[in-house]
């Protein structure tokens, strides 16, 4: 569900002419470039302006951004994402960091898609009562 959230916040900001700005709690999973890490956390523009191929997938966030002249592509489990807010005025949402194992490996990916569609038909069913 975050990456709805991570989605909408992002387009509002676009709409409102606002800077969309995620924090990111770096790990081993995350591909971003490493000099601009403090306290393994990241501050990333993720406008459409400073990005290039902005997508957030499911699982993943990832774009090719420019860092200090030279262009990087880069890397974000969702998961990991602390905060989209609007640079501007700090209007957004955060989350709390998901811990544990996450890959961006595409594999990875469909097996979870197996296994949310496995646990929605797992779900109890309501029923009417008379």
């Amino acid at each position: 569900m975050r990456s709805y959230f991570l989605r909408a916040v992002h387009e509002w900001c676009q709409d409102q002419g606002l800077t969309p700005y995620v924090l990111v709690a770096v790990d081993q999973h995350c591909e971003v470039p490493l000099e601009y890490v403090q306290n393994n956390q990241i501050v990333l523009n993720v406008s459409l302006e400073a990005t290039q191929g902005f997508v957030v997938g499911d699982e993943i966030i990832q774009f090719k951004g420019r860092f200090s002249g030279r262009a990087q592509d880069v890397m974000v489990p969702v998961g990991r994402v602390a905060a989209i807010y609007a640079k501007e005025n700090g209007h957004g949402m955060s989350f709390p960091i998901e811990e544990g194992p996450s890959s961006p490996d595409p594999a990875a990916k469909n097996e979870s898609k197996v296994h949310e569609h496995h646990d929605r038909s797992a779900r109890p069913h309501l029923r009417r009562v008379k």
